[in-house]
């Protein structure tokens, strides 16, 4: 009670003497004469040493909370002109919570005409070659420097409080300009010291980004973090990282795409930013290295804004770099190999990924992995001939206890397309057909889960149908799927197109292929105008169909160019070559192998599609043709052309052509295969008459 008595003795002094100064009338004319007289011996003792030491020392009592210690010196006399006495009453306002009163008070500062005698003050404190003599004594001492500093800088405060963001921006601006003017080079190593300039001039730099924010002129904030970062203002490493992060944080999140840094002082080949996200990164790239040399305490949400960033950019070996130098016991072990299993996966590593999931899985409660288990039986759907996937989601399964929906889709989901990768590839019929059963099953309950609003569990379900030719089936869920996705996802498009062409509706495939050609760019258009053409070509306009093969290939060497050119093009169209070549390839085997064989020039046909072969073993066509034409030949013992078909119905067990020529072979051998002959032409009719015009997967 005592100390809030003396206090407001205090407060009462102070505003007496300053209304003393602020008065009007005669006595502000008294007043005035005896603060601005150059003649006066208040201002020479001003002008030769400052407004005394004593009001310094007021300045530091006040800000200490010394009340009897400022009181007393206040008792004892001061010199205070006008606009030193209106700094520290506004002060005195504003600490009270006074805003619009010392609003009132700092609006009576005539700033503008004091700023050429603190630049001059500035600048002579900041050259150490000049001496210290009466005669180049600077026109104001640096505590006068301060207060108004001060004065300037807490208006800017109080603006934004009173919500008037952009005036309190270019209040807040002027600190920085007068400080910039008086020393262009930036400030020196312990500048101010003594005194609260340095400490004013920081926090005027930390905060005038952060008003321009608040008003929503994002372009001013951006030049504002640059200004912070680029030019000398003698700031600790503390406030530095914050800016770095603020400004790292605002470019990735606020939506404002800005020109990149005019970098003039930057050494030639250094590394200049061409955008928001490059900048980003940069600066948090910088962070996370203080973090690791110690310089600064380590935040652990500048990994996960760098994450974010590199993801988005498409970085993620970097990304897994990044994790990689983290210093030990920086991130938890665990959270460590699950991120960087993550980077492996989507740079499509997947045995890497795979391998870092294993170390976590191979001891521990399931129940407290499960998105580890999710993360490694997604790796293996990745590798679809891995098997271990279905073990890794039927363990997350029976984990789940009663846990969230989602993840509980998620899992089933993986279960399904794990399931269904080992039934294309099994040996026996009865593995296959009770995989595929399982697979429909479980895809059905993951729809449940997802309340059937997960594109990727609709378009498993629609693929999975189409392939096991459920055709009606796969048309519902496919149409739901682009209904869904509202026309958005090109494959969806695509899968529709061949259902529809397997049921024979060529009409309807080619008006859906037509639909998606509007909402697509020429870029992304290939998949679509081959498919376009086969459609057409299952419907006899052979004219149509090389018309759009014509477009197809001069949209794919357009791209090719344009890559050639540097020409950033999107990560995902990173295919084209290889389309080129299957466009290329498809007619070459068509047209050539065909012509050998109309023209009896069967040897030379088995030249050219064993040469096929030798480019890729694994292309149906080929081997299919390469049977075919061996049977004709008649040189070949009956199970090496056989071992040509059952490769082609391993690697696809739908294709018609593969399962005649099967049934002719049986048919050769005689009465003792005709019960192997009638099945294989009895699969034959049956898949040729829901054959699609590309293959659905």
């Amino acid at each position: 009670m005592e100390g809030r008595k003396r206090r407001g003795r205090f407060r009462n002094s102070l505003r007496q003497m300053a209304m003393e100064c602020l008065c009007s009338g005669e006595q502000l004319k008294g007043a005035d004469e005896t603060v601005r007289s150059s003649d006066s011996t208040i201002t020479k003792d001003f002008s030769a040493s400052g407004y005394s030491s004593r009001n310094g020392e007021i300045e530091q009592y006040l800000d200490n909370g010394n009340i009897e210690e400022a009181e007393l010196s206040l008792r004892e006399g001061i010199c205070l002109n006008y606009e030193e006495a209106r700094a520290l009453l506004g002060r005195l306002e504003y600490q009270r919570g006074h805003v619009e009163a010392a609003l009132r008070v700092f609006d009576g500062i005539d700033i503008s005409a004091l700023v050429p005698k603190m630049k001059i003050s500035i600048a002579r404190k900041a050259d150490r070659r000049k001496t210290n003599s009466q005669w180049d004594a600077p026109p104001m001492p640096l505590h006068a420097v301060s207060l108004l500093m001060e004065a300037i800088y807490l208006k800017a405060r109080a603006l934004h409080d009173l919500r008037k963001y952009k005036e309190a921006a270019q209040e807040c601006k002027m600190i920085l300009d007068i400080v910039e003017a008086a020393i262009p080079e930036g400030l020196p190593a312990g500048f101010g010291k003594g005194c609260k300039l340095n400490e004013i001039i920081c926090k005027a730099v930390e905060l005038l980004p952060e008003l321009w924010k608040s008003g929503g002129f994002s372009l001013e904030a951006i030049s504002s973090y640059r200004r912070s970062l680029l030019n000398n203002w003698n700031l600790d490493g503390e406030t530095v990282a914050r800016i770095q992060k603020n400004f790292a944080v605002f470019l990735l999140y606020s939506g404002c795409e800005a020109r990149p840094p005019n970098l003039h002082s930057q050494l030639d080949g250094s590394f200049v930013p061409r955008n928001n996200m490059e900048e980003a990164i940069l600066l948090l790239m910088i962070l996370l290295r203080k973090f690791n040399l110690k310089r600064i305490e380590r935040d652990p949400s500048v990994m996960h804004h760098l994450t974010f960033a590199l993801s988005m950019s498409g970085q993620l070996v970097p990304l897994a770099r990044q994790f990689e130098e983290l210093l030990p016991d920086v991130l938890d072990k665990r959270e460590w190999l699950y991120n960087v299993a993550l980077c492996y996966l989507a740079e499509e590593d997947d045995q890497s990924a795979l391998n870092l999931l294993k170390r976590i899985l191979k001891s521990g409660e399931d129940s407290d992995y499960l998105k580890e288990l999710l993360l490694a039986s997604k790796a293996c759907v990745e590798m679809s001939a891995h098997t271990e996937g279905a073990s890794y989601a039927r363990r997350a399964i029976a984990n789940m206890q009663g846990g969230c929906e989602q993840m509980a889709g998620v899992a089933d989901l993986l279960l399904g397309v794990t399931l269904s990768n080992q039934a294309r590839s099994a040996i026996s019929d009865t593995d296959r057909a009770s995989w595929q059963c399982e697979v429909l099953e479980v895809l059905g309950n993951a729809e449940k889960k997802m309340q059937g609003k997960d594109s990727r569990v609709l378009h498993s379900l629609s693929l999975e149908n189409a392939e096991q030719r459920k055709l009606e089936s796969a048309s519902f869920y496919a149409k739901k799927l682009v209904k869904l996705e509202a026309g958005s996802e090109l494959r969806s498009w695509l899968l529709l197109a061949r259902i529809l062409s397997a049921q024979k509706q060529f009409a309807d495939a080619e008006t859906v292929v037509d639909a998606a050609l509007d909402q697509t760019g020429k870029w992304s258009q290939g998949n679509l105008l081959r498919t376009k053409a086969r459609i057409q070509a299952a419907q006899g306009q052979f004219r149509d169909a090389v018309e759009t093969y014509t477009q197809l290939l001069a949209i794919i060497q357009l791209r090719i160019k344009s890559v050639t050119a540097g020409i950033c093009l999107a990560k995902g169209n990173k295919d084209d070559k290889g389309l080129e070549i299957e466009t290329w390839y498809d007619l070459a085997l068509l047209y050539l192998g065909k012509i050998h064989e109309a023209k009896g020039l069967t040897k030379e046909a088995l030249g050219a599609f064993f040469r096929a072969l030798d480019l890729d073993p694994k292309h149906v066509p080929s081997l299919i043709s390469t049977a075919t034409v061996l049977r004709q030949l008649g040189d070949r013992p009956l199970p090496s052309v056989r071992c040509f078909l059952t490769d082609a119905l391993q690697l696809d067990r739908t294709n018609h052509v593969a399962w005649f020529n099967l049934g002719m072979l049986y048919k050769e051998e005689g009465v003792r295969s005709a019960v192997e002959a009638a099945e294989c032409f009895q699969a034959a009719a049956f898949l040729e008459e829901t054959a699609p015009v590309e293959p659905f997967r």
